[in-house]
């Protein structure tokens, strides 16, 4: 008695299986706010209740101790103040002191390493490594090379027959010395994000440009600089924001004094100094807004060329 093979099922095919079930807009809408909600209510919690609150103070009688009171706008004169205007006039001194030396060395560094060659990385690794200090750690170091007679700094300055140099003494050597030390800690930073950049642009350019005869020069105007533009951007807002914004490096090397107050120094004054915490929401209220024009105005300018 012969048996019949057992029938083997035949395979479904794409066509006939069930189709999948697409998720709908609305769900996936929902999901998505669900992803982001713990980010959201993060940023609600750190950034918008503070800002929202430092705005009401601004709008109130605030003791540091005491109870508070609403003023309207007259915390506001204390943009009038000749204190602020001289932290103002330093703060925009500086920042375009610290720029402009801060973006030059930095690029110029990120073009010593941008290839890979024998040791290079043990360069990028040296310049990079004082970006690893704190700000205030590296501000104390400082001064003590610039307050010590021992210290190296100014032990090599004897050896040239300069004298002895008070570089915290007045406006323009604290000046110097202060880009001098924020070069030191940032410059290796900002190498990196440089070469970051230049290592993206396309090789081919370079040799097309060298085909067509352009010399370094013209590479460098032509090809390399236009291409860095965003990357350029970033570093400049990075640099004017944080310029805009010191404090640590004046606080400790010159103790905020007025010649070299900035205008956070000046907001540390008008609420711990002198005690009003509605007069230091003003000023802080107006140099948010300051820096929110700045921003947009680079990168708009900067956009604006790239076209």
């Amino acid at each position: 008695m012969s048996q019949s093979p057992p029938r083997v099922p035949a395979p479904t095919s794409a066509a006939s299986a069930p189709p999948r079930r697409r998720r709908s807009p609305t769900n996936r809408t929902r999901l998505g706010l669900l992803y982001s909600a713990p980010m959201a209510l993060l940023v609600l919690v750190l950034f918008v209740v503070p800002l929202v609150l430092l705005v009401w103070m601004s709008f109130n009688h605030w003791p540091l101790l005491g109870a508070s009171e609403p003023n309207g706008v007259a915390n506001y004169s204390a943009l009038r103040d000749p204190l602020f205007g001289r932290a103002v006039w330093f703060t925009l001194k500086y920042t375009a002191v610290t720029t402009v030396v801060l973006g030059l060395v930095a690029f110029g560094l990120a073009l010593l390493i941008q290839r890979d060659r024998p040791g290079v990385g043990a360069f990028r690794t040296v310049f990079f490594l004082p970006s690893a200090v704190g700000l205030a750690s590296t501000s104390f170091l400082f001064y003590g090379q610039f307050n010590t007679d021992a210290s190296p700094l100014n032990q090599i300055v004897g050896w040239l027959g300069l004298g002895h140099v008070d570089w915290l003494g007045s406006n323009g050597t604290a000046l110097g010395s202060s880009v001098g030390m924020i070069t030191w800690r940032f410059a290796g930073f900002y190498m990196l994000i440089l070469m970051t950049g230049l290592q993206s642009i396309d090789p081919g350019l370079y040799e097309a440009a060298r085909i067509d005869g352009a010399n370094r020069r013209q590479i460098m105007w032509r090809v390399t600089l236009p291409l860095l533009r965003p990357t350029l951007a970033l570093t400049m807002v990075l640099s004017v924001t944080g310029s805009l914004l010191a404090f640590d490096q004046f606080f400790i090397l010159t103790g905020g004094r007025h010649d070299t107050a900035t205008v956070v120094i000046d907001i540390y004054r008008e609420a711990f100094l002198s005690q009003d915490l509605g007069r230091a929401a003003a000023v802080s209220v107006a140099t948010l807004a300051v820096l929110i024009v700045l921003n947009v105005a680079q990168l708009r300018l900067i956009r604006r060329e790239g076209r």
